[in-house]
């Protein structure tokens, strides 16, 4: 395949390091924002979209599920990105010369150990990438960045120290979304299929649409909620299930979940990702 692949950030951001993994043939296009990643792949002047759901240290990432339903696209497969920290400086610095790092504000607790055994003050900075070309151009002694091995090779910056976070199972979920849907798949590692489903006014709605999957066998591996409309009384759900629409059991379970809900919108189908495991 060729064409062009959106993602929210600089050149260098942990969803650039995605796309060059899981996608190789197609040229990452950075965007500023979600909305225009979006709008990039329904413009057609990209192919694919990738982007981040959850983080294994912060949780589901603010503002997607709410985009994802209304985007008009179809989730075409997942990918898993371990993040790894890395402290940046200028070519010839060392370690040790470094009082100072910016990175983006998830990135400062994860990497805290590292900062307070040598000493550097970490500041916020709106997106890591972006510090470090930042710094490529300042040039500010004294200064780091943290940020993916990528940055530092596309804007020239050496890599001081590797793998500087506290925890080592930082991992980010992404999905990467297309303008058409493709249920004609069977994965190697099984099938997930993501749906999103606002129940009906009625007691115990959720509790009953759930028994469905319990009763057909059908793992659900994510259920959240989120308010639409600014309103505390209608909630949307987003589900991960395993297995495909076509499979008897979840055909089964999904029928019992119509019955108590009053809409049910299909996002994707596509294979499970061995990764988690």
């Amino acid at each position: 395949m060729t064409g062009r692949i959106a993602f929210q950030g600089e050149a260098g951001a942990y969803s650039h390091e995605a796309c060059v993994a899981a996608r190789p043939t197609l040229e990452p296009m950075p965007c500023e924002s979600f909305e225009q990643v979006i709008a990039a792949v329904r413009s057609g002047d990209a192919e694919q979209a990738m982007l981040p759901i959850e983080n294994t240290t912060y949780g589901r990432v603010a503002d997607i599920h709410r985009l994802l339903p209304e985007s008009g696209l179809h989730i075409l497969d997942e990918a898993f990105v371990r993040v790894r920290i890395n402290l940046l400086g200028l070519p010839g610095a060392k370690v040790e010369d470094i009082n100072t790092v910016r990175a983006h504000l998830v990135l400062l607790p994860q990497s805290a150990s590292f900062l307070k055994s040598h000493g550097i003050r970490g500041v916020a900075a709106a997106d890591s990438a972006g510090a470090a070309a930042t710094l490529a151009k300042t040039k500010t002694a004294g200064e780091g960045v943290l940020a993916s091995v990528l940055a530092g090779q596309i804007h020239g910056l050496d890599v001081l120290a590797e793998d500087v976070e506290d925890h080592g199972h930082n991992t980010t979920r992404f999905v990467i979304m297309g303008r058409k849907p493709d249920h004609t798949r069977r994965g190697n590692h099984g099938m997930m299929t993501t749906f999103v489903f606002e129940v009906r006014n009625i007691p115990a709605a959720l509790y009953k649409a759930m028994g469905g999957f319990a009763t057909n066998g059908v793992n659900m591996t994510k259920l959240e909620s989120y308010m639409v409309d600014g309103s505390f009384t209608a909630t949307r759900f987003y589900a991960d299930i395993e297995g495909h629409p076509e499979d008897r059991s979840v055909q089964l379970a999904l029928e019992e979940l119509a019955y108590f809900t009053s809409t049910i919108d299909i996002l994707g189908v596509y294979p499970r990702d061995p990764a988690r495991d």
